[in-house]
């Protein structure tokens, strides 16, 4: 039977209250030098945080489940409880506990959820903490994405694909809807991400736009480029009203809101994100494109670099830009030196301007500010006279804000404590009463002792002394041996066994000075920081442009290393369609080699009048993918601004990437491999450009060989013949029939990755060659790869069987039957075959492979071993 309120401790009553206003979130409850968590949220804590759960008293007969920890060690326990996904309302005491009677008034402070976090422990350096939302609109879908700890604030409108691209680029910590949607975005994302519902009325057009203008103090949107974007609009409402939510209401760094027009950037759906590794590898603590090339030195110019990759340039001038500023940085390299070096002094400039509205930065932060605008200052000063305009122009954007970095280095010590609360963060000279008020602290326990020598020698008493405690304060201690020296006017406060205590008014009278003082201090350092911090809020944006231009030069001096490094060249991007490449390689599997090993370089060149097509075939393992891919990394790292690895490069302005590389299953979705295959691809072949570079790797091995040949056999015709886009494709096959495309199709051309045959083994070359190739080599790979040297003779012999009895039809014949209707397109190895093949059909056919164990799937295929013997 519940308890009434009145049955209830007036603590738990107030505890009540508080959570009913955030039921969902866990509620740090402070009590004292503890946060406490209780009922459900204590179950929770106990578990994410490995502290112990009890139960106390709550009024007559009524137990409570309880977990605590000391306040001190909020930011640990904070960190874990988010990081295991749990939203958490911190409930601070919000009067001193000393000069209340009665219950203290709290109240909640901050509400932490994965993606509203600024907190150090819970950011990464390099990486941003986004905040997404979408406004699902039928056919046009709004989106944003705002990191509260940097102040990025970025909108876009498209279908769901488009949506589901920016998902994958940005990668939201936490996305947040309508309620009704709940099922539409599992079923369009899947469960790739933690996310929040809300109600519906917070996604209206009206609500989205009072909301952003009272933000942004202003009578219209135009300025942010966002008028005509109304599914746009009502995201970035959403995403405001929820920051307010979630008790947020110091925004003052959210200046501005950026677009993301699609027409400005590469395209690349999440499919080749994911195929070409760029930001995260499909195997633990395996190389990326993004780790590869990340050299920046400040961790904005780390975070600027993965949108860079995310969202290559589409326009020439903007690129060239870059590339020049690259080749500017290779040619001066003391001045590409200096910078590096100003640079990594700088810090977290974008994050520590953040803190300032938040009212989160402590005085060794607001120290390193003040450092980070003095090197702005010497990189303003170093670009003074650069012959680069792309630089000039980022220079002139660059202000060390002199006024208040002036005053941080007149106002605090060179090395503050970090709480205000230790003392000692004003520096002497800015506040005359403070000065006066420590003069008298220190100068007066100076005092003291000449009190005590002062006494002690009118006395007679020598061992007497000073000592201090909470009780009675500053006092005179005499031993019983001299207790009949004390003077009449002293006070006895206090009797011990071999001593007595004893106070004078002169004594009370400094202890009230220097105690005073003590209490003053902290609280004039309080006001003189709190007023340094309020000066600070008017230089937000300045510095944030600042952390911004520092965070490109970061970029442009990463690229100019990892040129020099690596020995990357300058591309060429044109206006034109080809693309055309010399000594090209791959600049993750390139890092990863062993020492002393080199990456064979290829040549390569597609174009829409001669080669279009090129059928690439070769063994497996031979080099194919990473052929492939290398083709579409350097294509991307040409429009990131980024020189490229090659020896020459000259790339066509490209629209769009599209990879399918590899298969993958989706089975929470329901879905096969062959389906998941057949999607992206189906993807691929409605969104092509004239622009558009394709790489496609094995298309239609996920079902049958017949099935596959066909559809691979289509696709490339339906890219040669029935678009009119011509779009550059590379496409790598095992199907080797598809080499007799090259005599039926002008610019289908055929390639192979060389080997050599040395005795039984096969040694692979990795260079390209025209012409297409007749192996596969599949049973040498399954030698490498382990497999029992008798299950690799026999099968050799099934394959030498196959072969001479031509169980596949010549290729004109195999074609001409995809072409002619059927009632059985999938050929069946056990029909027209001995009694021996419908025992093995029949024995495979009684088998429930999902409970099948390695060990008895081998047993099995030795059973039909001795039955085929």
């Amino acid at each position: 039977m519940a308890k009434s309120k009145s049955e209830e401790t007036p603590l738990m009553q107030q505890h009540k209250a508080i959570k009913e206003k955030y039921p969902d979130a866990v509620l740090l409850f402070r009590v004292g030098d503890f946060y406490e968590t209780f009922n459900e949220d204590a179950v929770i804590a106990a578990s994410v945080l490995g502290i112990v759960l009890t139960k106390r008293a709550n009024g007559s007969a009524s137990y409570v489940d309880l977990a605590g920890f000391p306040h001190h060690a909020l930011d640990t326990y904070l960190h874990k409880l988010v990081k295991a996904g749990h939203r958490v309302a911190v409930c601070d005491q919000l009067e001193d506990p000393k000069t209340v009677k009665g219950i203290v008034k709290r109240g909640v402070t901050e509400m932490v959820t994965p993606g509203v976090a600024i907190n150090d422990k819970l950011l990464e350096n390099s990486s941003n903490n986004f905040l997404g939302a979408i406004h699902f609109g039928g056919e046009t879908n709004g989106i944003s994405f705002l990191d509260i700890s940097t102040g990025e604030f970025f909108v876009a409108e498209g279908n769901l694909e488009y949506v589901d691209k920016l998902l994958q680029s940005f990668r939201p910590a936490e996305v947040i809807f309508a309620k009704p949607h709940q099922k539409h975005f599992k079923a369009t994302f899947g469960n790739r991400f933690y996310t929040y519902t809300m109600d519906e009325w917070i996604f209206t057009t009206t609500y989205a736009e009072e909301t952003l203008l009272k933000h942004f103090q202003t009578h219209s949107l135009k300025g942010y480029g966002v008028e005509g974007l109304p599914a746009a609009i009502i995201a970035a409402g959403a995403t405001l009203h929820y920051l307010k939510d979630t008790e947020h209401p110091n925004l003052q760094h959210i200046t501005r809101m950026q677009r993301i027009n699609q027409d400005d950037f590469l395209w690349m759906d999440r499919f080749t994100i994911r195929n070409l590794e760029l930001l995260n590898s499909s195997v633990e603590q395996g190389h990326t494109l993004l780790k590869v090339l990340d050299n920046t030195v400040t961790p904005m110019g780390g975070r600027l670099l993965k949108r860079w990759m995310a969202f290559p340039l589409r326009n020439i001038n903007a690129i060239n830009e870059r590339l020049d500023t690259v080749e500017y940085f290779i040619t001066h390299t003391d001045l590409s030196l200096q910078l590096v070096n100003l640079l990594k002094q700088c810090g977290d400039l974008e994050r520590l301007v953040s803190k300032i509205p938040l009212r989160k930065i402590n005085p060794r932060e607001v120290m390193q500010l003040a450092r980070s605008l003095q090197q702005v200052a010497a990189v303003k000063a170093l670009l003074e006279n650069s012959e680069s305009n792309y630089l000039s122009r980022l220079n002139e954007k660059l202000d060390p804000c002199n006024p208040i970095l002036d005053r941080i280095l007149k106002e605090v010590v060179e090395n503050p404590p970090v709480l205000v609360a230790k003392g000692g963060v004003i520096m002497e000279g800015v506040d005359t009463e403070l000065d006066e008020l420590r003069n008298i602290a220190t100068k007066g326990k100076d005092y003291l002792l000449q009190i005590q020598q002062k006494e002690s020698e009118a006395t007679g008493i020598p061992s007497l002394k000073i000592a201090f405690n909470n009780v009675f304060g500053y006092y005179l201690e005499v031993t019983n041996t001299h207790k009949n020296k004390v003077p009449e006017g002293w006070i006895r406060k206090q009797t011990l066994a071999n001593a007595e205590r004893y106070i004078t008014p002169e004594l009370k009278e400094y202890e009230e000075k220097i105690t005073g003082a003590e209490d003053k201090i902290q609280v004039i350092e309080a006001r003189l920081f709190e007023e340094l911090v309020q000066a600070l809020q008017a230089y937000i944006q300045p510095i944030q442009q600042d952390a911004q231009v520092l965070a490109r030069l970061d970029c442009l001096l990463c690229f100019a290393h990892n040129a020099v490094q690596y020995k990357y060249r300058r591309p060429v991007i044109n206006e034109g369609y080809d693309l055309v490449i010399k000594d090209g390689r791959h600049p993750v599997i390139e890092r990863g080699l062993p020492v002393g090993e080199s990456y064979v370089a290829n040549d390569l060149q597609l174009d829409k009048e001669q080669q279009q097509i090129i059928i690439l075939t070769g063994p497996n393992m031979s080099g194919k993918s990473a052929l492939l891919r290398q083709t579409a990394l350097i294509t991307l790292m040409a429009h990131m601004g980024s020189f490229v690895p090659a020896s020459s490069a000259v790339i066509g302005l490209t629209d769009k990437i599209f990879t399918r590389v590899g298969a993958s299953d989706n089975l929470s979705g329901g879905e096969s491999t062959f389906m998941v295959e057949m999607n992206e691809t189906a993807s691929i072949i409605n969104s092509i450009t004239p622009r558009s570079l394709v790489i496609l790797d094995e298309i239609g091995r996920g079902t049958s060989t017949y099935d596959g040949i066909s559809i691979a056999w289509s696709i490339v015709e339906y890219l040669h013949d029935m678009t009119p886009h011509r779009p550059k494709t590379l496409f790598a096959t095992h199907y080797h029939e598809l080499n007799e495309l090259e005599n039926k199709h002008n610019r289908v051309k055929n390639f192979h990755i060389t080997n050599m045959e040395s005795g039984n083994k096969i040694i692979f070359l990795r260079k390209l060659a025209p012409g297409g190739s007749r192996h596969s080599f599949g049973i040498h790979v399954a030698r490498m790869a382990g497999m029992p040297p008798e299950l690799i003779n026999r099968a050799n012999e099934v394959l030498a069987q196959l072969e001479e009895k031509h169980i596949e039809a010549p290729l004109q014949e195999n074609v001409k039957r995809l072409n002619t209707p059927t009632q059985k397109l999938q050929l069946n190895i056990f029909d027209a075959h001995s009694d021996t093949f419908q025992q093995i059909r029949a024995q495979l056919e009684n088998v429930d492979i999902n409970r099948l164990t390695p060990v008895e799937a081998l047993l099995k295929l030795n059973e039909i071993k001795t039955m085929l013997g």
